[in-house]
């Protein structure tokens, strides 16, 4: 039975599913598409995190699409607002009409014979196993599990009489007005989950095993506001959008260059927003140095408000055990709990974990070279989006679409019908993709693609460069292969 065929398969329907498709119909419009989302709805990270006070920790300036400006007045966004406006850009686009939702992609098969992939997905709402073919496969799943977030299991936790929930998966009825709550982890779900739950609840603690940087920033653009006053949106908007890309630039070289004048004003910055005497060094000076890590932003300071407020605190010790009712420490503090949030992080799960396949060889992941951070060495007619880890994900996702219609379009008035990365034996894997010391990437080292020792299989971190590389930069070097195909007819269906 001849399979359903389009030329671009995209998986996902987050920020970066949808960006992909819109860029994909208005620069390659001869292209027929679908879009596979395992989930139920357009969202992505912004429909799965449910939690008090979700919200961007990038500015929207920069977070936003660069085709839509970011309209809203606040520059770091609640969860509600970046779900809204990544389904409002699918549906007056009608991208929202190209989405098969409930459908997990698990299997990717490409054949050099008929150059093409036949790709396999699991119904999550019926169990039936669908196939379709694709002349390009461009996978915008992320990084990480929707359907577990890492949550390690603490000595004592079977004992505790309390209500225990992870961030990833918040229930919907959680009540917790008046009670008191110790919120697990130090990184940027907690530094959210804490002012915002201070207002109902008793009391809130913040217990980290270790601290990380925090840098509160205006929750509103001054400069957007006046700009927005004075000159049309579609004018105000990448304004706005480069000088926010290139204070991030330069305060992540700085940190890199001198990182200990930045981590100097960073313990100052906290400190003048903390009650005298707060030991500072204890709670927010970390042993690794700026951006070794995620620096966690707080709009307006609201972490520290909640801290001043006396509703909410925060505590640097190790978990001895669950109690009955609470957590006691290795200090031999015992923190009083109604509920606790184990803000713990993510599970790493490249690409969904979609299984590939080339010509019968299985693709195992941490032994292909990543080219120009989008797509696998070995690999035909395959690209991915993975953003960057020191500014905005948005900003790579943009460059990457750009790229792959572009390269389309190479294909079509050259008549190729494949391209593959190829590294010289030279070049060789020195570290992983993403260059975090963050513990969900330090545990899932074997899972990703490594990057090699420069351009095009290194990975730099800098938006200015890639949009030379990528915008404006050939797609013919020696690392690409172009080949022409005989392929087999394929019945295409509208």
């Amino acid at each position: 039975m001849t399979l359903e065929h389009v030329d671009v398969l995209i998986v996902g329907a987050g920020l970066s599913g949808i960006g992909a498709a819109s860029h994909l119909q208005a620069e390659c419009p001869g292209r027929s598409y679908a879009i596979f989302e395992s989930r139920g709805a357009i969202g992505g990270t912004w429909d799965l995190f449910r939690y008090p006070g979700v919200r961007s920790d990038s500015d929207m300036f920069t977070l936003g699409y660069s085709f839509e400006p970011w309209t809203d007045a606040k520059a770091i966004a609640d969860g509600p607002s970046i779900r809204e406006y990544v389904q409002r850009t699918a549906r007056t686009r009608g991208i929202d009409r190209r989405i098969r939702f409930h459908h997990r992609v698990v299997r990717a098969e490409w054949s050099s014979g008929e150059a093409l992939w036949t790709v396999e997905a699991e119904r999550s709402d019926t169990g039936e196993r669908v196939r379709i073919t694709c002349d390009f496969l461009f996978v915008n799943s992320g990084y990480y599990r929707y359907d577990q977030g890492y949550a390690p299991q603490f000595p004592g936790q079977d004992e505790f009489t309390g209500t225990v929930v992870h961030p990833q998966h918040w229930p919907e009825d959680l009540d917790y007005t008046g009670k008191r709550v110790v919120v697990i982890g130090s990184g940027a779900t907690a530094v959210t989950l804490l002012p915002a739950m201070a207002g109902d609840a008793a009391h809130v603690t913040m217990l980290q095993r270790s601290p990380s940087y925090v840098l509160s920033l205006p929750g509103t653009d001054p400069v957007a506001d006046k700009l927005r006053g004075v000159l049309p949106a579609k004018v105000a908007y990448p304004i706005v959008r480069w000088k926010n890309v290139v204070s991030a630039m330069l305060f992540f070289q700085l940190s890199r260059r001198s990182p200990g004048v930045v981590r100097k004003f960073l313990r100052k910055a906290v400190s003048a927003q903390l009650p005298r005497g707060f030991d500072v060094d204890r709670h927010f000076n970390p042993s690794y140095d700026p951006w070794d890590q995620r620096v966690c932003f707080v709009p307006d300071g609201d972490l520290f408000k909640a801290v001043r407020s006396g509703k909410a605190d925060i505590v640097t010790d190790t978990i001895e055990t669950f109690t009955a009712d609470g957590i006691r420490l290795s200090s031999g503090r015992v923190l009083e709990a109604d509920i606790v949030v184990t803000a713990t992080g993510l599970n790493l799960l490249p690409f969904g974990g979609l299984e590939l396949v080339v010509d019968g060889e299985p693709v195992e992941l941490g032994e292909r070279l990543a080219y120009k951070g989008m797509m696998l060495s070995g690999v035909p007619n395959y690209a991915f989006t993975i953003g960057y880890t020191n500014a905005s994900w948005t900003l790579k996702a943009d460059l990457v679409a750009g790229y792959v219609c572009r390269l389309l379009n190479h294909l079509d008035e050259h008549g190729y019908t494949t391209c593959t990365p190829v590294p010289p034996p030279s070049v060789t894997a020195t570290e992983p993709l993403i260059d975090l010391k963050s513990g969900y990437v330090l545990r899932s080292l074997d899972k990703l693609p490594k990057q090699g020792p420069a351009a095009p299989w290194r990975l730099f971190q800098n938006y200015p460069r890639d949009v030379l590389l990528m915008r404006h930069g050939s797609l013919e070097d020696d690392a690409m292969r172009f080949a022409r195909t005989a392929k087999q007819a394929k019945e295409r269906v509208a």
